[in-house]
């Protein structure tokens, strides 16, 4: 069907590979696997899929990388998958632009619920049923310095120049806008921005708002040691 969500998943383990993907495809996602960080690049650029499924460890360009030229083309959502939790490959993914991430090995239905979750901030629900994400912040432009984010538009200027986020970037920055000088728990922050209804790894919040903070200016998002998060009004 043609509005079926189009999945590109990069995993070199064979049965790792066919089992994950008969598992999506009775989910109703479309799915395009492939062995190598190579073959997915290419796979990316000539089909276009609404979201990425990318192993670490990979032949040929691995996951990091793989997603790193991804996101130097598009905003694409991304979600990394990882043997290890505790590995800094985790971090590395985040880094390069990965919006989540799952842990090795997953249950399937634990990763159909990840992406689902994912895609719901992108604008689509799993298996091709489009989906309007909510808003946090309404009401047109606000300002905060030399920052001015437009909550109808989804743009943002810093000193009037245009900022690029990815779609996660801009949901966790409407969700500072819409509470200006309040901190925000990293525990909220997962539930809102992530939608996560269980506990999650922090450390997703935590390179994120680096990543913001190098776009939107380092001073922006202050630190509340101990309790998380708060946007400088």
């Amino acid at each position: 069907m043609a509005d079926q969500t189009h999945v590109l998943f990069v995993e070199d383990d064979d049965v790792i590979r066919e089992a994950t993907q008969l598992a999506l495809e009775r989910d109703g996602f479309v799915v395009t696997a492939m062995p190598d960080g190579l073959s997915g690049l290419e796979a990316f650029r000539t089909d276009r899929p609404d979201i990425a499924l990318l192993d670490v460890m990979v032949p040929g360009l691995d996951g990091v990388s793989l997603c790193r030229r991804i996101r130097d083309e598009s905003t694409v959502p991304v979600i990394m998958l990882s043997a290890r939790a505790d590995s800094i490959d985790v971090v590395l993914g985040l880094e390069a632009g990965a919006d989540d991430y799952v842990t090795k090995p997953f249950d399937g239905a634990v990763l159909v619920a990840r992406i689902r979750a994912v895609l719901r901030r992108f604008g689509h629900a799993g298996g091709g049923r489009a989906e309007e994400p909510d808003s946090p912040a309404s009401g047109g432009m606000l300002a905060f310095g030399e920052l001015e984010v437009d909550t109808e538009g989804m743009e943002v200027r810093r000193a009037g120049q245009p900022v690029a986020l990815t779609p996660t970037e801009m949901r966790l920055l409407l969700e500072f806008s819409s509470a200006p000088g309040t901190v925000l728990s990293r525990d909220k922050l997962l539930e809102r921005v992530w939608d996560y209804g269980w506990g999650g790894d922090t450390r997703v919040v935590d390179v994120h708002v680096q990543r913001l903070r190098q776009k939107i200016g380092q001073d922006r998002i202050e630190t509340v040691r101990g309790f998380g998060y708060k946007l400088k009004a």
